[in-house]
């Protein structure tokens, strides 16, 4: 592993950043690999193969270690995923041990410990298995698997069960069955492509499998779910667009936290993918000391705005085991939803949701907007808290306005 002192910083703690500096692009910058040549620095084969995944390398480039962090990372491959691309890694505050960036890629001993109610599967994924590696919980649209390998691992992930195979899942996904199962249900109008993530794979490899679904008649469109634009977003070559814009519709869903995230460079990335006509979704979820904070998450969702992705999902951090010291209160991200609705573009305010514990899929969580609804009205508030009443009777049948004679004058 490349290891140099570390350059001189302009960059500040978010504890100390206005909502002006947290919609501020920077760049990651270089860090301990300054002097890597350029041609190294933007290779993506170049990141992957540099990434800090054991304690030893880690104590190296940050001597702050809190003791559960060195007890959690020393796990690493064993119980626990560990790997952070050079990239990312530059973006943690190794001065602050609340940096939003450090809780969500360096292992603490916590992970260790499970509560009652916190399941290895949450999502109850397994359950809802036709053939292996394929999800098929809503009517629809299936979710396919094609990796257990991620460019970096978050702590909080919910299939942290299969993901890099540290705990033994041994996940292998049968794409022969996989498809033939797409391929039998004419139902299916929509395919996922996550895992691990997709991204990963050549662009040969992605061409080959998009090109089997998209030849199946009845899947109208195909969605990728990925985290590479954050973590890598030297993957994000022009090669790999041209490569995407053949099998429109082609969605991508990425996943992004908090504002100090979206660079310069991850910045130009996706403005490569919306260049190739592909619509980009954001999906975040809810951390304790990384943006359960309505300043941090407005400024977050404005800044996607500038990076031509739509806010499109905010998730209430799922059961996974471990997850306990990562995990904010519903009535937190209530909260946090209130300080969004009126109070930015519309366009810029996700959905709040819930996936059920154990497979019973997304479920929408508003604020009380809707306060009374009785016989001939709907009684409504604002986001300033001003009541409104709309006409409608109870059971939602239409209100008429009365007869009008037609020898009664009509009101000037």
């Amino acid at each position: 592993m490349h290891i140099q002192k570390p350059a001189e910083s302009a960059d500040e703690p978010p504890s100390s950043c206005s909502p002006g500096e947290l919609k501020t692009f920077k760049s990651a910058g270089r860090g301990f690999w300054h002097d890597v040549p350029d041609s190294s620095w933007n290779d993506w084969h170049w990141q992957l193969k540099h990434r800090i995944t054991t304690v030893e390398q880690l104590q190296r480039l940050m001597p702050t270690l809190t003791p559960e962090e060195y007890a959690g990372t020393a796990l690493a491959n064993q119980k626990l995923s560990l790997a952070i691309t050079p990239y990312f890694f530059n973006l943690i505050d190794p001065a602050d041990e609340l940096c939003p960036i450090r809780a969500q890629v360096i292992p603490r001993i916590e992970e260790t410990s499970t509560a009652p109610w916190e399941m290895s599967d949450p999502c109850g994924e397994d359950s809802h298995s036709p053939v292996p590696g394929l999800v098929h919980r809503y009517p629809d649209r299936v979710l396919f698997l094609v990796t257990d390998r991620c460019a970096a691992y978050c702590r909080y992930c919910t299939r942290s069960r299969l993901v890099s195979n540290a705990s033994g899942y041994d996940f292998h996904p049968e794409f022969d069955h996989q498809i033939e199962y797409v391929r039998t249900h004419p139902e299916i109008r929509d395919v996922l492509l996550s895992g691990g993530d997709p991204l990963l794979f050549s662009d040969d490899k992605l061409r080959h499998l998009l090109s089997r679904l998209r030849a199946i008649p009845h899947v109208e469109f195909l969605r990728i779910g990925t985290r590479i634009p954050v973590f890598l977003p030297q993957r994000i070559t022009p090669e790999l667009c041209a490569t995407l814009r053949e099998f429109h519709p082609l969605f991508i869903s990425i996943h992004s936290n908090h504002p100090r995230e979206l660079t310069t460079e991850v910045r130009e990335a996706l403005g490569r993918l919306a260049d190739a006509g592909i619509p980009l979704g954001n999906q975040s979820v809810l951390l304790r000391h990384v943006n359960d904070d309505a300043v941090i998450m407005k400024a977050h969702v404005q800044k996607l705005l500038q990076c031509r992705v739509k806010p499109y999902y905010i998730y209430q951090c799922d059961l996974i085991a471990g997850s306990a010291h990562l995990r904010t209160s519903v009535k937190q991200g209530l909260d946090i939803m209130e300080q969004l609705r009126g109070h930015t573009s519309g366009y810029a305010v996700p959905q709040y949701v819930i996936d059920a514990p154990g497979g019973g899929g997304k479920v929408p969580i508003n604020p009380g907007y809707v306060l009374n609804h009785n016989s001939d009205r709907v009684l409504i508030r604002n986001y300033e808290g001003k009541l409104f009443e709309y006409p409608e009777a109870q059971d939602g049948t239409p209100l008429h306005a009365p007869m009008r004679s037609v020898e009664e004058p009509e009101l000037a």
